[in-house]
């Protein structure tokens, strides 16, 4: 494949990005290679090192993009809510329904939490995606039970991804309920 250049190709550097989130989906972070994100991405390899520094930068770019659309994805449910009881649906949902719940996301949610603990840049990212999460649950809710209730949302996405009997929507209604308190 002849080399474009980035004037030709402008959506090149985003499909690098989100390559990259399928490479690291696939194969994990340890196993994610500027190669396999070329065949991905379908560019030239000389292309992503190109665009992005090391492999550092790029899956440092490719996590934080994850981040924004989790947030972007969170708060503008929470945004819908006009009260309380509003609120409470809108977490159940996000736990029950939303990209939490599939499966290529929670295997995203693992290596990114693991990157960013190793990455300090991304780690103050992710603390600002909590605060921004608990800034939106905590229009209806005390600053204790919206970081509960931030917690909750991964968590329960996390353990029904491995659980053998997950829990379902009416079960997870009843555990916001409980710790919320019900109207």
């Amino acid at each position: 494949m002849a080399e474009r250049s980035a004037g030709n190709d402008p959506g090149r550097r985003q499909r690098i990005v989100d390559a990259t989130l399928r490479v690291i989906a696939e194969y994990g972070v340890a196993d994610t290679t500027h190669r396999r994100i070329a065949a991905e991405a379908n560019v030239p390899l000389g292309s992503v090192t190109y665009y992005f520094a090391s492999l550092e930068a790029l899956m440092t770019t490719a996590f934080l993009q994850l981040a924004a659309q989790a947030s972007d994805g969170f708060a503008a449910r929470l945004a819908q809510a006009i009260n309380r009881r509003d609120a409470r649906a809108a977490v159940i949902d996000i736990i029950a329904d939303s990209v939490w719940a599939e499966p290529r996301t929670l295997l995203l949610s693992y290596e990114l939490y693991a990157f960013a603990a190793r990455h300090p840049p991304v780690a103050t990212v992710m603390q600002q995606w909590m605060n921004s999460s608990r800034t939106a649950l905590g229009r209806f809710f005390d600053p204790l039970t919206a970081r509960a209730l931030d917690a909750l949302v991964e968590g329960i996405g996390i353990h029904n991804s491995i659980d053998t009997e997950p829990l379902d929507r009416d079960a997870i209604r009843t555990i916001v309920e409980r710790i919320t308190g019900v109207d």
